[in-house]
């Protein structure tokens, strides 16, 4: 007679390791009980990242269960979330740019969307690269100057999308060339707008 396997050693049903991981498919808390369930969501089921983060986006020690949970950040006008993001980018702080792209890109009207999703991945490559992640950033700058580069012809709100496309571009063939180490910090400051 064998005994049954440890905990952590039992074998998982079959339709627990696809879907995303919640064991439904991709349905968000339609997996097993008690899976997920203090998992900060949205009003769509989305989940939220109620965890605070230091300036290179790294998680910080959980909160406390009775201090609130952070709202999404809310979307600024175009012209402010421009403004605030090109400072923080020039600051060293672009895991901050990137949360005020992203809440733009949540918030933006359909045209404009993969423009900010765009914006948001190029800082997110920045983020990357400061954290010392080559792959990341190359992956992640090519992917956001693919995106920001279908708005070349017109670009709203005075945004420079050849220009970041081109800069991210180049930043990441040389992460890729060359690697981290002999980027110069200078080349992480990509302009978001037309001079």
């Amino acid at each position: 007679m064998t005994s049954p396997p440890a905990r952590g050693d039992r074998e998982q049903p079959a339709s627990q390791d696809q879907g995303g991981g919640n064991g439904a498919g991709g349905v968000p808390g339609a997996g097993a009980p008690g899976k997920d369930a203090g998992r900060d969501r949205d009003s769509a089921g989305r989940p939220r990242n109620a965890r605070p983060r230091d300036e290179l986006g790294r998680p910080l020690s959980r909160r406390a269960p009775d201090q609130p949970a952070l709202p999404d950040q809310p979307a600024l006008p175009a012209a402010s979330a421009l403004a605030l993001a090109q400072q923080l980018i020039d600051h060293g702080r672009a895991f901050r740019a990137h949360e005020v792209l992203e809440a733009s890109w949540k918030a933006a009207e359909p045209g404009e969307r993969d423009l900010w999703k765009g914006l948001a991945q190029v800082a997110v490559g920045l983020t990357h690269a400061q954290r010392g992640n080559a792959s990341g950033a190359v992956a992640l700058l090519r992917r956001g100057a693919g995106a920001v580069s279908g708005y070349a012809g017109g670009c709203p709100h005075g945004i420079d999308a050849a220009g970041i496309a081109r800069s991210a571009g180049e930043l990441a063939d040389s992460v890729e060339r060359d690697g981290l180490a002999a980027v110069a910090p200078d080349r992480l400051l990509i302009r978001l707008r037309s001079q």
